[in-house]
């Protein structure tokens, strides 16, 4: 019986999770809300004062809360932008810091829960590890192509997220996750991920980090090549502003003028067309995405699993399945939780389960 805690730290733009487990029953979980205009005055000084803030206000939550730090073995980041790397887990160490905190693939706001749990797990005295982080790169060779050998493809997804549910529906199929076919799509509040698991390995998936793919909450997708050059040399846009307009201002926020997807479902209920056309059309390229990971395992699919706040959603859901019924069954996990599957690897790791790798 394991009897040691996990901490789980799930930054996120504004605010920061925390999650206390004893093995696999939650003891603990709070959302910290962070003043924004200290956020902003943070992101000008860098990634090392956004951590320390947001590490004092973990320290703080555990602390009101009688967290007993003793008992805390193994504290799980949320995976930022690293290397291309394997699937599994890593201990956070010099090397990995120097990668998130300088943003040698990318500077994102993931890029502190390894940086946050190195530095709570130091003053606790505990191990520090990610697990799947969003590099994870299993892609096949071919996959890579793009079409032109200046660029070439790259695999930035949900990794954990997917990984999880493929693991949770080989276990509930009394089956093993490296010996089946599965198609995963996981709609996020940002990108959107359909990727192909040719078993255990993730051997083809757009990048959702950049917008690759169909249009989401807040990313473009994929655009018009032609019209997209002709912006970027127009001289009305600077990079900066292009970029943001690619994974922030995009897909459904552009087309409706809102993220928040109780607005968006609220604006469907109630007839807005514009709305029902924006969702029939995330629903038309999310089932164009899933087809073509149809191709790339030959049409071997044991199940197509899809995951994501929006399959809440009856009317999305319909559409995706009415275009892709003939391919295999699906399997519906209406959510994300994150923080539930970083928890689960941590508990791997106790048992002994999951081999902790060293990041080089």
């Amino acid at each position: 019986m394991i009897n040691k805690d996990i901490l789980v730290i799930y930054p996120e733009t504004k605010t920061t999770q925390v999650a206390l487990y004893k093995g696999t029953s939650l003891l603990f979980l709070k959302n910290i809300k962070h003043d924004v205009e200290k956020l902003k005055s943070l992101k000008e000084e860098g990634m090392e004062a956004r951590m320390k803030y947001r590490t004092e206000s973990v320290i703080k939550e555990l602390t009101d809360n009688d967290a007993d730090f003793g008992e805390i073995e193994i504290v799980v980041g949320r995976g930022g932008v690293l290397k291309p790397l394997n699937a599994g887990v890593y201990e956070v160490n010099e090397k990995m810091l120097h990668d998130l905190r300088t943003g040698s693939e990318a500077i994102h706001h993931t890029n502190l829960g390894g940086m946050i749990a190195y530095e709570v797990a130091k003053q606790i005295d505990a191990k520090p590890i990610l697990t799947d982080p969003v590099s994870v790169d299993e892609m096949d060779d071919i996959a890579r192509v793009s079409g032109h050998p200046l660029f070439k493809r790259k695999s930035v997804f949900h990794a954990l997220n997917q990984k999880y549910f493929a693991r949770r529906f080989a276990k509930a199929n009394h089956k093993r996750y490296d010996e089946i076919n599965l198609i995963v799509a996981t709609i996020g509040m940002g990108g959107i991920s359909v990727a192909a698991h040719r078993k255990g390995r993730v051997v083809d998936v757009n990048n959702a980090y950049d917008g690759d793919g169909a249009f989401s909450i807040k990313r473009t997708g994929s655009l018009p090549m032609g019209d997209m050059v002709h912006l970027c040399f127009s001289g009305k846009y600077t990079e900066e502003e292009v970029i943001d307009m690619l994974t922030q201002k995009g897909g459904y926020v552009a087309y409706l003028g809102t993220s928040n997807i109780n607005e968006i479902n609220a604006m469907i209920e109630n007839g807005d067309e514009k709305a029902i056309f924006v969702s029939d059309a995330c629903a038309y390229q999310v089932s164009k995405e899933i087809a073509a990971m149809s191709a790339v395992l030959e049409q071997n699919v044991d199940a197509i699993i899809l995951t994501g706040n929006i399959f809440h959603s009856d009317r999305f859901l319909t559409n995706v399945q009415k275009r892709l019924g003939g391919i295999a069954d699906f399997t519906l996990y209406p959510s994300i939780n994150d923080v539930e599957a970083l928890a689960a690897n941590g508990f791997l790791v106790l048992k002994g389960e999951l081999e902790v790798q060293e990041y080089i």
